[in-house]
């Protein structure tokens, strides 16, 4: 059965794990680096299941792959953030712990998204019939459909 929404997407859902949780963890950084690391973290992560969803409307698989793309580069960009934070003692690695392994099984399961799409348009090359994606339309987010 086809996906009604982007928000069926289980990378999607745990992108958006990963966000609230560097979100929360973010909390705890000193305030000198409210403009700096915080907002760098935040925002890259924030990145990631935006990028998932406006590349899941988009109507072309090549257009979908290059948005995961973009997510992909935002989450090694929070990683960086992350590994920065701890060298400068920004954070205690200990609580970052858990971000860092919904990073992990984050990017684990954008790399699979993305070998997949990538090998149905290796396969579409010999019968291009079908390249553009369609998807039923997606409930309000307040919906239980």
């Amino acid at each position: 059965m086809p996906l009604k929404s982007y928000r069926e997407l289980e990378v999607w859902q745990r992108s958006m794990d990963l966000a609230e949780a560097v979100y929360k963890a973010t909390r705890k950084w000193p305030a000198v680096e409210r403009f700096g690391l915080i907002s760098q973290a935040q925002r890259a992560a924030g990145s990631i299941p935006s990028n998932i969803a406006e590349g899941y409307g988009r109507l072309h698989r090549g257009d979908y792959v290059k948005h995961l793309s973009y997510a992909r580069g935002s989450l090694m960009e929070l990683e960086t953030h992350l590994i920065l934070a701890v060298r400068v003692e920004v954070a205690d690695p200990a609580p970052l712990r858990p971000v860092w392994t919904l990073a992990q099984r984050t990017g684990q399961m954008l790399n699979r998204l993305i070998d997949a799409l990538s090998r149905l348009d290796q396969d579409e090359e010999h019968n291009p019939r079908r390249r553009t994606l369609r998807r039923r339309p997606a409930s309000h987010p307040s919906s239980k459909n």
